[in-house]
């Protein structure tokens, strides 16, 4: 299925590296302007440049996204660098996986309210644009209950309830809301690559009860962020999809 944006503004808050580059990318070769923000400078940089070499006019901007002023400065900087939003994709998480107060006060500050103040923070730009959309990224973690990671499995829960309730109230403007819930995604430097190079027990653990025998790519999730935010999907609205591999399926 051919992806054509060209034209379009795309915002990717958490877009430095692993899920979140590589939506950047798929966009930008398909033709969007994209921006991307995240905490480190220097891959930041090195995305920025990534983009610009597929589709030029695009920024990055340094922002932690557990601010919440910073976050809605970010996203003034990016619809002023890219004349506008079309869409909106959240996709940074402050990884919080245990149940004490950090990992909860992670999970809240980053992968829930940063998610509402950038929508909120975009809001205007996307309601003067037709066919626009937001897209949230969140976890199959969120789908089932975890001793391991109970913090982050609820506020990803969250995530997805919002979905819901965000594309109820964005429907009469004509803005489009939905969410991917990866399974395992393994890339460099991220969480599965670090625990497979550490012969940690878990990652075989996990890699077991994925039907197909390997972990996903940030390419695999990618292709479905293009595609939901596309034309083709322009009668979805308010679902998560669960893009797996089958992991939900062995448990």
């Amino acid at each position: 299925m051919p992806f054509e944006f060209s034209g379009r503004k795309v915002v990717v808050a958490g877009g430095s590296r692993g899920i979140g580059r590589a939506i950047a990318l798929g966009f930008a070769a398909a033709g969007a302007r994209v921006s991307v923000c995240a905490r480190g400078a220097q891959a930041l940089e090195d995305t920025r440049a990534a983009l610009e070499e597929l589709c030029p006019g695009a920024h990055a901007g340094v922002c932690d996204l557990s601010d919440g002023p910073a976050v809605g400065r970010y996203v003034a900087q990016a619809e002023q660098a890219l004349g506008g939003i079309d869409i909106l994709v959240n996709n940074a998480s402050g990884f919080g996986a245990g149940d004490d107060e950090a990992a909860w006060a992670a999970g809240l500050a980053v992968d829930v309210m940063a998610m509402v103040r950038a929508s909120h923070a975009a809001l205007p730009a996307l309601g003067r644009q037709a066919g626009s959309s937001i897209l949230h990224i969140a976890s199959i973690s969120g789908l089932r209950a975890s001793t391991r990671t109970p913090a982050y499995g609820a506020v990803k829960a969250a995530m997805m309830h919002y979905t819901a309730s965000q594309a109820a109230m964005l429907a009469p403007q004509g803005i489009r809301v939905n969410c991917i819930a990866p399974g395992s995604i393994e890339f460099p430097g991220g969480t599965w690559e670090r625990r497979r190079l550490a012969s940690d027990p878990l990652y075989d653990k996990v890699l077991s009860g994925i039907p197909f025998g390997r972990m996903g790519t940030p390419d695999e999730i990618a292709e479905v962020a293009l595609f939901l935010a596309s034309h083709h999907a322009r009668w979805v609205t308010g679902q998560t999809l669960a893009v797996d591999g089958g992991q939900l399926l062995g448990r």
